[in-house]
């Protein structure tokens, strides 16, 4: 049995979840696997790009050949890429992220720079 007390905005929860053996059994074994595919993955390397890879193959090689670019400059040029303001804010987010970039304050905007 498990009990979950809390609030959710003005209203308050009590809830009770009963559940047999063999449901905390599968439970467990999802939890376990849910766990151990972030680790294996961190271990193998950066995550995956759970998108589309060509996109973000072009969005990489254009940062890569301009060597660096301010961030307007670098959205406008994604969002041209990705055919949207979203998706290009994605990419956007993306490279921010990504180790291969490094992104220094400019005086105006970041200054996003292709590490490799």
């Amino acid at each position: 049995m498990l009990r979950i007390r809390g609030r959710i905005g003005d209203w308050p929860v009590d809830l009770t979840v009963e559940m047999e053996a063999e449901d905390w059994d599968r439970l467990a074994s999802r939890l376990s696997l849910e766990t151990q595919a972030p680790a294996a993955s961190m271990a193998t390397g950066p995550v995956a790009a759970p998108r589309n890879d060509a996109l973000w193959d072009t969005a990489r090689q254009l940062l890569r050949e301009a060597g660096q670019m301010e961030g307007p400059r670098l959205l406008a040029a994604l969002e041209a890429l990705a055919g949207g303001p979203a998706a290009g804010k994605r990419l956007l987010v993306r490279l921010r992220h990504c180790a291969e970039v490094q992104v220094d304050a400019g005086e105006d905007a970041p200054l996003y720079r292709w590490k490799g």
